[in-house]
């Protein structure tokens, strides 16, 4: 790189060659800035880690992402170790310093979020966990749009609603069935693969209603029915936003009342619930508070206090909060074996990172050496419905 390119004096002296160094060292300097623009800016690849999109996705699937699609977010942390996301490899140290934070900005986008678009996003429950990272620091998690600031949604006997209507369910979305024989043994193991049925750690399947459907007419097969938790009936294993212990909104003195409501939901019975949209004013008592706390103190930076029954937003007693941002509601196609918005919560827009395109490349751990790559899978569309 010649840093004199701009010098308008005659050279008087040929120019010097440079050093094999000194081009190496030009070359994977430009090479470093140029590849962190394209990934902070434009497309960044992916992995998918968990099952938690099957099949829509699956474990093994490696994404691009489009940073220009919702508009790309500017760094927040700015000084980090290129190609790191938050830890450095083999070391397991910071790969970031957060001495220097700079304010969420995002420029402009293609579209908004949609409904039913594959979305990559920071885990928001990492804003407060003992790993406590910036927000572009955090986990990425994906996840399906089902629901923007402003929706109403529900979600009976598994099938999601919003605003009163039924949402699009996702061609290859799975549900947890649990199925009989007639002669009480298991299903011959070939015959759920090519079912594309996992059983994971438990007796019961993992699969799409296709593959359910193709079960039912297998020769010996009595039942098969979805594992659906019935409504108004509190699961303790499984227990959802905003009453989860293990995501808790808030200590008991940031209670109405020091308790919160049995809201008697669960993953396939849940809500009504309004997500919150920029400029809304939600009227805050004893069944909304728990529900929108966590966005007013911990995403919206406001200091709340509660004494008894009455409520101070940062040093002002009030019964109504105006939202700053938009929030998404975020589920996977697996309905149940994903952790999404059912346990955690609301989604704000300074954690959204981008829109999934496409897989460039599928490669399955579990296969032989000479089917490990999944080349049905290669440069497949990801599509919203």
């Amino acid at each position: 790189m010649n840093w004199k390119f701009w010098s308008k004096k005659k050279r008087t002296t040929p120019k010097k060659k440079k050093s094999a160094l000194r081009e190496w060292t030009d070359a994977i300097v430009f090479a470093v800035i140029a590849a962190t623009l394209i990934r902070t800016f434009f497309i960044e690849a992916y992995v998918i880690p968990t099952p938690s999109m099957e099949r829509s996705l699956l474990v093994g699937d490696f994404l691009f992402v489009s940073k220009v699609n919702y508009g790309a977010r500017t760094p927040m942390t700015p000084i980090a170790f290129p190609f790191a996301h938050h830890t450095m490899p083999l070391i397991g140290t910071k790969a970031y310093w957060d001495g220097v934070k700079l304010p969420y900005y995002r420029l402009p986008g293609l579209s908004e979020v949609k409904k039913g678009d594959v979305v990559v996003f920071n885990y928001p429950m990492d804003a407060d966990s003992p790993l406590y990272r910036p927000v572009d620091k955090r986990e990425n998690f994906i996840k399906r749009c089902q629901g923007v600031g402003g929706d109403t949604l529900s979600v009976v006997n598994a099938q999601v609603f919003v605003n009163g209507k039924a949402a699009p369910n996702p061609p290859q979305s799975e549900l947890d069935y649990d199925y009989t024989t007639a002669d009480g043994n298991p299903i011959n193991p070939d015959a759920l693969a090519e079912l594309n049925a996992s059983t994971y750690e438990s007796s019961h399947l993992f699969m799409t209603k296709e593959s359910a459907d193709k079960l039912k007419n297998i020769s010996g097969v009595k039942s098969v029915t979805p594992r659906i938790a019935l409504k108004g009936i509190t699961n303790p294993d499984a227990p959802v936003y905003p009453t989860n212990p293990q995501h808790p909104v808030g200590p008991p003195s940031l209670m109405l009342n020091g308790k919160q409501p049995d809201y008697k939901w669960n993953v396939d019975n849940y809500g009504p619930i309004i997500i919150p949209k920029k400029g809304w004013t939600v009227k805050l008592d004893s069944l909304t508070y728990p529900i929108y706390e966590r966005c007013i103190a911990v995403y919206e930076n406001n200091k709340l206090e509660v004494k008894g029954s009455d409520i101070y937003i940062n040093g002002k007693k009030t019964d109504s909060y105006t939202f700053k941002m938009n929030y998404y509601w975020m589920m996977g196609d697996n309905r149940h074996d994903s952790d999404d918005s059912r346990f955690w919560g609301f989604v704000p827009e300074d954690h959204i990172v981008g829109k999934a395109l496409f897989i460039w490349m599928s490669w399955d751990e579990n296969a032989s050496f000479f089917h490990k790559i999944r080349w049905g899978r290669l440069f497949n569309g990801i599509h919203s419905y």
